[in-house]
């Protein structure tokens, strides 16, 4: 979801841990091999704060903002195993996060407080989208082709994406757990 047209000097941001190679290729793959247009789009990534607005004057402090909260957090073990899917209530099946999920929220939970102006739309909940948006029978196809998906690795960063107006999110900034 993007936050629509934006006015002049505004950015769409986005604040999530991305997935590190050779997983990223893997998850990548896999969204295209559904047939989600959104795979060469968005990277693989755990979101910690949705598509958001901001000025481009207030990426400093932002982005100032984002380096303290990063201090507050200490790097932790991530494992990803299974798949699931919010649907009936969105078309959306996902890679599970099984561990590193409590340290995912509460970052997400830390980072609400950055000056933005953001409020989610759902609760909280990690994951890695495979599949979005496409038919029951493609959105049945992710979960089945991705319930056996395993990976594990050390989250030691978040990044601060930007929105192109190509239509790919990509990583401009990271700031570093503790």
């Amino acid at each position: 979801m993007i936050v629509g047209a934006l006015a002049p000097g505004e950015l769409c941001v986005g604040l999530a841990v991305p997935v590190p190679d050779p997983f990223a290729g893997e998850l990548s793959d896999a969204r295209a091999r559904f047939g989600d247009p959104s795979a060469s789009l968005i990277p693989p990534h755990i979101t910690l704060l949705g598509p958001t607005r901001v000025a481009s004057a207030d990426l400093p402090a932002l982005d100032a903002y984002l380096a303290q909260a990063a201090g507050r957090h200490r790097r932790f073990d991530m494992r990803l195993e299974g798949s699931a899917t919010f649907r009936p209530v969105s078309p959306v099946v996902f890679v599970q996060v099984v561990t590193g999920g409590e340290e995912c929220a509460a970052l997400a939970d830390d980072l609400l407080g950055a000056p933005v102006d953001h409020r989610r739309r759902f609760a909280y909940h990690p994951h890695i989208t495979v599949a979005q948006e496409l038919s029951d029978d493609q959105l049945d196809a992710a979960q089945d082709g991705m319930a056996a998906y395993s990976a594990a690795f050390a989250v030691t960063a978040f990044s601060r994406y930007e929105h192109g107006g190509d239509g790919c999110w990509r990583p401009a900034r990271t700031f570093d757990l503790t």
